[in-house]
């Protein structure tokens, strides 16, 4: 096994048993007074985005009404969604809707919530702004350097949730590939997203998803703007920033606590409600209602704008190794991917007919993705005539843009 591949899978088993600190409080406080509570406790379970934005104020209001208790349990939508299906937890909360599989279709998805889905990078990197087919590109792996989006000369590290169905994850490859389940190019795997963003955090070329109630506050972390338009309440709000998705509660019918669950659901309407989650930046369904309409045509929008259409999903590089390592890591399936992806990711140049060398003096803000775009060439083929081992180039460095 690799020393990448094992601290990958180090960073997942840890993220795996470490529950993060602050929901764990919460947790134990809301668990600790439940004797005193009017009634019965609820437990709720899901992704942690989902927690922090609409569950933890909102079950705080819903005891001082005197309804009773909830336990949280934040994890990852996966998790939540399991737990209530098989009847070990009353409520999940997800940032998707139904994906259509036997399980969730037993299951009742209520959106009760408003959140805008962020492209997050460490505050210090220079980069401000991405546009939809440049963060389409990204996670397709089609774009692997800061320097092609305006950034510094330095790898573009992806982070991903490694659970498939996560909602932050599902919600924005669905936007962006009209596919919930595309893979894509995301070695970098974690098992809920506040893992995702303190990996991030640590890594000035990491970038990763997330939602913009999640990270508000965080000042190791930025949004990026998506086309010149900002991620804030009111953008998400007006339908200006598109890359918005209902949250939801997720509840089983067949519950022998169906009554009280559906109080608390019936709660999530209510102005002590809707207070709590405008404290954490998330817009409470009814005043989002305009985002419904908006829905079918932002869709077509964003496809438009990236290229794509609503399709069966393919492989993206890297995509395929990046599942299999989460998985089975010495497979030989998960090891032939792996060679797959480094020879995609240092193709070698197409045979071209020989023509007499041209010559280009670097000056500043020259990249060898820069240089190969204006000269329609290929990175593989500047680095091949001119005998370069990395991407490291010189103002005044004179490259040969054909061969010597």
């Amino acid at each position: 096994m690799s020393v990448r591949l094992a601290c990958l899978l180090s960073v997942a088993l840890i993220g795996a048993s470490v529950a993060s600190p602050s929901f764990a409080k919460k947790s134990h406080a809301h668990k600790a007074s439940a004797s005193k509570s009017a009634g019965p406790t609820l437990i709720w379970r899901g992704d942690v985005a989902t927690a922090q934005g609409v569950v933890s104020e909102v079950a705080a209001a819903w005891k001082k009404a005197g309804h009773g208790n909830i336990e949280l349990q934040p994890f990852n939508t996966a998790s939540g969604i399991d737990a209530v299906a098989s009847g070990t937890a009353d409520l999940a909360g997800s940032a998707r809707g139904s994906d259509g599989s036997a399980q969730n279709a037993n299951l009742v998805f209520t959106p009760v919530a408003w959140d805008g889905l962020v492209v997050i990078t460490q505050a210090s990197n220079p980069v401000n702004n991405l546009s939809l087919k440049q963060v389409h590109d990204i996670y397709y792996g089609r774009i692997h350097n800061w320097s092609e989006v305006g950034g510094r000369n330095a790898p573009i590290d992806v982070y991903a949730v490694a659970s498939p169905g996560d909602g932050v994850e599902y919600s924005l490859r669905s936007l962006l590939f009209g596919r919930g389940n595309q893979p894509v190019a995301a070695p970098r795997l974690y098992v809920n997203t506040h893992k995702l963003e303190e990996g991030v955090a640590l890594n000035p070329n990491g970038l990763g998803a997330a939602t913009l109630s999640d990270i508000q506050g965080n000042r190791k972390l930025k949004a990026l703007s998506i086309d010149g338009v900002p991620a804030t309440v009111a953008n998400v709000a007006d339908g200006s920033y598109v890359l918005f998705t209902p949250l939801y509660l997720v509840t089983n019918p067949r519950s022998p606590k169906a009554a009280q669950v559906q109080a608390f659901v019936d709660f999530m309407h209510t102005d002590p409600a809707k207070e709590a989650l405008r404290k954490h930046a998330v817009l409470p369904f009814e005043d989002g209602s305009a985002l419904t309409a908006l829905d079918s045509s932002r869709r077509d929008k964003i496809l438009a704008a990236v290229g794509a259409r609503r399709r069966t999903p393919v492989a993206a590089p890297g995509a395929t190794y990046a599942a299999g390592a989460a998985i089975a890591p010495t497979s030989p399936k998960t090891l032939a991917a792996r060679t797959a992806m480094e020879e995609r990711k240092a193709p070698t140049p197409p045979p071209v007919a020989p023509a007499p060398s041209k010559l280009y003096t670097v000056s500043k803000g020259d990249t060898l993705s820069v240089i190969a775009k204006k000269h329609d060439l290929t990175v593989a083929q500047l680095r091949d005539w001119n005998h370069l081992k990395n991407d490291n180039l010189k103002i005044g460095q004179v490259l040969h843009l054909g061969n010597k």
